[in-house]
């Protein structure tokens, strides 16, 4: 793997504070999602009409639509989690199935299936030895807890914000404005590490926060929009450390 860093950017002051995102930054979300569709594929006879590869592409259209509805108000949660198999099951043409049964089925699954990214633990706690750390993450309070109970992420931060407890979902400038406040310092000495463009990048580099992107995106529009670029968890600390002053 490679390390990209952006060549010139420099951090707009020494970091003082630094937040994680949890899901697909820490935490394999993506993996997890898959394997539980890979579940549910072989526990429910309905599904074998159609390839396991065409339930999570499906799945995963229908679920980010609706994610991006209810990150712009248009729809509350219920909808979001009442429809988003019912609208994958339609689109796929299965029928003489129950929805809520594959929705119940896939999240206890979902649940077991949760793990870390490569590297993401042990850089997360060498970071937390030399910086205070924190947690900020998109997603359901209850499900988004759990995982940072599973994980003891609790011992190394007590600031675990969630965009359902806070009202407001990554990109919005309230959400980080809220997680701000909760530092203690100023935006310009916060680095966020995340893997989203939209949600982390953009979002937290627009209120003000220097911003470490995980990714494999080449784009070097994109890239230049972030403080660091990296694709490996092993050399994000030396990053940091590299570009402190």
């Amino acid at each position: 793997m490679t390390i990209n860093l952006k060549t010139g950017h420099k951090l707009k002051q020494p970091i003082r504070f630094i937040y994680f995102d949890v899901d697909d930054t820490i935490l394999d979300h993506r993996k997890a999602e898959k394997k539980a569709l890979i579940d549910i594929h072989s526990q429910f006879e309905a599904l074998a009409s159609v390839s396991i590869q065409r339930l999570i592409d499906q799945y995963h259209d229908v679920n980010v639509g609706l994610w991006t509805d209810y990150g712009l108000g248009k729809i509350d949660r219920s909808h979001l989690e009442l429809n988003r198999f019912r609208f994958t099951l339609e689109a796929l043409d299965i029928q003489d199935i129950n929805y809520d049964e594959v929705r119940t089925s896939y999240m206890n699954q979902y649940y077991k299936h949760w793990d870390w990214i490569d590297h993401a633990r042990e850089t997360m706690i060498s970071i937390a030895e030399k910086w205070p750390i924190g947690f900020l993450t998109n997603g359901f309070a209850e499900v988004q807890r759990a995982k940072a109970q599973k994980f003891s992420l609790y011992d190394y931060s007590d600031k675990y914000i969630i965009s359902e407890d806070v009202g407001f979902m990554k990109p919005a400038p309230e959400i980080f404005s809220y997680a701000t406040k909760m530092a203690g310092v100023n935006p310009h000495e916060i680095l966020y590490v995340g893997d989203s463009f939209t949600s982390d990048v953009i979002g937290a580099s627009t209120f003000g926060w220097n911003t470490a992107w995980f990714t494999t995106d080449s784009d070097p529009l994109k890239k230049s929009k972030a403080t660091f670029v990296f694709d490996d968890f092993r050399k994000l600390t030396e990053l940091i450390e590299n570009r402190r002053h």
